[in-house]
C-alpha cells in the first residue's frame, strides 16, 4: 500500500506543514506514506507525470487558494488513467460547500474538511488494513456514495470527528536535510480569539496550545539542525502572554546565532514587559508580522477587528528603536466602508511608520468566511477562480483597484525589496504623499511599457532616475549618487550604470582600501546619505565641497537589511592611508 501525500507550494523556499503533520499523526503506518512536494513554478504536466510514476494506491492533495487550480487539473488527468485510485483532498480550499466541490471535481473521491489529522490517521488505517465497507465509520470525512450507504445527492458525510490532540501530538519533522535553504513552518497554538470577517480562523474561536515542554524540545531541534528560518503559523502568537513570553525567553537562551523565528502578532496586545524584552534579543533572531489591514475605524468595526490603532503605532515605534527586529506590516485593499480616498489614508498612515516591509494585499473572499456570506450586502464582485480576489465593492471601483495594484507593484520593487533604501529616504522629503508617489511611478512604468519586461537592478535604477528627472524635484547629481550608493549598498556590481564615473580615476584608492577582492568596494560621493538607523531624512543633503569615499564591506552585512557595512573616509584620510601604504614598500 502506497499513500501519497502531495503538496504544491507557491515557491521552492516554502514547505507544507500540513502534510508533515498528517504523516506524523498516522503513527505506526509511516512506512506506507510518502510525501511529495512540488512548486507552482513547475509545469502541471511535469507534476502530473511525477505523481503518476510513483504509482500511488491512494492519492492525497493539500489544497489552498494558491494551488487549487493546479490540484484540480492534475487530479482530473490522473483520474483518467487511474480511475480506481481514490483521490482525497483536504485543506481550507475544500473544507466548505462540500457538495459543490464534488460536483465541480468528478475526479475527487473524498474530502477531509477542517483539522484533519485524526481523520487522516483513521483513513490510513482503513486502507492499510484492507477493511472493507467501513469507510462510513470514520468520523470527519466526506466521500462519494458507495452501495448500501445513506446518501445525500450522491455524497456521504460522516459526523464531525474529535479535534486532533494537538497538545501532545507527534512532532512533524524528523530529517531536516531536505529543508536546506527552505522555510520551515511550525505551530505552537491553533485557533484565533478574534473574529475578523475575512479570515477562516475566525470560524473556530477555540484556542488550543501545544505542550510547552514539547515546544521547547522542538525549537531546540531546529536550532541544533541550523534551520535558517522557522515561521510560526500561530494566527495571533501573543494572544496568551505567558505562552508567548516563555517561548521567546527560551529562544533567546537557546540561540546559536543562526536560526531566525517569524511570528504573526497583534501589536496592540504587546505589553511593556514584552516590548522591553524583545528589544534585548540578538538582531535578526526574530521578525514580527503585524496585520493592521486598515486605519479606518469604521472599516475595522465592520470587519469585526478589535484593534487599538494608537497602541499599534506606539508598539511599532518602540520596537523600531532597538533596531534588532524586522517589522512587517500588512494592509488589505477592498474592505467594507473603505473607499479609494480612505484607503490612500490607510496606506499613508502605515507607510509613515516606516516598517521594514509593508505588504499591500487585496481582499480574498474565502468560502466559509463572514465576508463570503455577506458579499452581496457589500456589493463585492470578486474573481470566480482562486484566489477569489476582490475586483470591486460598493465603495471602490475596479479602476481604483487597478491604481492600487500599480502602487503595490512599485512598493514591492522600490521599498519592500530594500534595494533602493537611500533613494527612497530622499524621495520621502520631496514627495510627502507616499501613495501618490508610488502611483505616479507606476503610471510612468505603464506609459512607457516597462511592465512588459523583466528588469535588472541597474535598469530599475535607470527608470527611477528617468522618472525623478522628469519631475525635477531633486538635483540630478543627487539622484545619480543616491542610486549609485543603493546599487553598491546591496552588491559589488559587475557593471556600472551609465552615469557612474570611471573607476580608473580612483584606482589607487581602491587598491589601498579593497584588499579582499569582491568582498569590498570603495566609491567617491559628494553627499552624506542617511545612516541605516535613520528611518527618513529631514531634508535633502547639501553638496559637499570635496568628496568623501565610502567603503562598502559585503562580508559584514547588516543582519536585518542585508546591506553592506559602510565606512566614510575624507580625502585627507584617504591620502594618509595611501601614504602609509607607500611607506611599507
Amino acid at each position: 500500500m502506497r499513500i501519497l501525500l502531495t503538496a504544491i507550494n507557491a515557491k521552492y523556499i516554502h514547505s507544507n506543514l500540513a502534510v508533515y503533520h498528517l504523516k506524523a499523526y498516522a503513527r505506526g503506518y509511516e512506512d506506507f506514506i510518502e510525501i511529495a512536494e512540488y512548486t507552482m513554478n513547475q509545469r502541471s504536466e511535469f507534476i502530473f507525470q511525477e505523481i503518476y510514476k510513483k504509482k500511488p494506491d491512494v492519492l492525497c492533495f493539500s489544497c489552498y487558494i494558491w494551488n487549487y487550480d493546479y490540484v484540480r487539473e492534475i487530479a482530473a488527468e490522473f483520474h483518467k488513467l487511474n480511475p480506481d485510485v481514490p483521490i482525497w483532498v483536504g485543506g481550507p480550499e475544500v473544507s466548505y460547500e462540500t457538495e459543490k466541490m464534488f460536483a465541480d471535481n468528478p475526479a475527487f473521491f473524498g474530502v477531509i474538511p477542517g483539522e484533519g489529522e485524526a481523520a487522516f490517521a483513521a483513513l490510513v488505517q482503513y486502507y492499510c488494513e484492507g477493511r472493507g465497507g467501513e469507510l462510513s465509520e470514520i468520523a470527519g470525512i466526506g466521500f462519494r456514495r458507495q452501495t448500501g450507504l445513506r446518501e445525500t445527492n450522491g455524497i456521504f458525510t460522516t459526523a464531525p470527528g474529535k479535534r486532533s490532540d494537538f497538545y501532545d501530538a507527534p512532532f512533524a519533522y524528523t530529517d531536516m536535510s531536505q529543508f536546506e535553504n527552505r522555510i520551515v513552518y511550525y505551530e505552537s497554538s491553533r485557533g484565533c480569539p478574534f473574529s475578523c470577517s475575512y479570515c477562516l480562523s475566525s470560524i473556530d474561536k477555540k484556542m488550543t496550545f501545544r505542550n510547552l515542554d514539547l515546544v521547547k524540545n522542538e525549537i531546540s531541534f531546529f536550532i541544533e539542525n541550523e534551520v535558517l528560518q522557522v515561521k510560526f503559523v500561530d494566527r495571533t502568537f501573543n494572544c496568551n502572554h505567558s505562552h508567548a513570553m516563555e517561548i521567546w525567553q527560551f529562544i533567546k537562551d537557546a540561540d546559536r546565532g543562526i536560526t531566525n523565528f517569524h511570528f504573526e502578532i497583534a501589536a496592540d496586545l504587546l505589553t511593556q514587559e514584552e516590548i522591553l524584552f524583545l528589544s534585548t534579543l540578538r538582531p535578526g533572531l526574530i521578525q514580527l508580522e503585524i496585520g493592521v489591514q486598515s486605519t479606518n475605524p469604521k472599516t475595522l468595526h465592520e470587519i469585526r477587528r478589535k484593534t487599538q490603532l494608537s497602541r499599534i503605532y506606539s508598539a511599532v515605534t518602540q520596537l523600531q528603536k532597538a533596531q534588532n527586529i524586522h517589522l512587517h506590516l500588512d494592509l488589505i485593499a477592498g474592505l467594507p466602508f473603505e473607499d479609494y480616498d480612505r484607503f490612500k489614508q490607510s496606506f499613508r498612515d502605515i507607510y509613515a511608520l516606516k516598517p521594514d516591509q509593508l505588504q499591500l494585499g487585496f481582499l480574498k473572499v474565502l468560502k466559509g468566511s463572514y465576508m463570503y456570506e455577506n458579499r452581496a450586502a457589500y456589493g463585492i464582485i470578486y474573481q470566480d477562480r482562486p484566489p477569489y480576489e476582490v475586483m470591486k465593492t460598493a465603495w471602490i471601483t475596479y479602476d481604483e483597484i487597478l491604481s492600487v495594484k500599480l502602487v503595490e507593484e512599485m512598493l514591492e520593487v522600490y521599498y519592500n525589496s530594500g534595494q533602493f533604501e537611500i533613494t527612497m529616504k530622499l524621495v520621502d522629503v520631496v514627495y510627502p504623499d507616499s501613495f501618490s508617489f508610488f502611483l505616479s511611478l507606476g503610471e510612468h512604468y505603464e506609459k512607457n511599457g516597462y511592465f512588459q519586461k523583466n528588469h535588472s537592478r541597474i535598469r530599475r535604477a535607470e527608470i527611477m532616475l528617468e522618472f525623478l528627472l522628469e519631475d525635477a524635484k531633486m538635483p540630478k547629481d543627487l539622484i545619480e549618487e543616491s542610486l549609485l550608493f543603493d546599487l553598491y549598498y546591496r552588491e559589488n556590481m559587475k557593471s556600472r550604470p551609465f552615469w557612474a564615473g570611471n573607476p580608473s580615476s580612483f584606482k589607487k584608492v581602491t587598491k589601498s582600501f579593497c584588499k579582499d577582492g569582491k568582498l569590498s568596494h570603495i566609491e567617491p560621493f559628494f553627499y552624506h546619505f542617511p545612516a541605516r538607523g535613520e528611518k527618513s531624512a529631514a531634508k535633502l543633503p547639501d553638496r559637499l565641497s570635496e568628496c568623501v569615499y565610502v567603503l562598502f564591506e559585503y562580508g559584514k552585512r547588516d543582519v536585518l537589511s542585508h546591506q553592506a557595512k559602510t565606512t566614510e573616509y575624507t580625502v585627507l584620510e584617504v591620502k594618509k592611508q595611501w601614504e602609509n601604504e607607500q611607506m611599507k614598500f
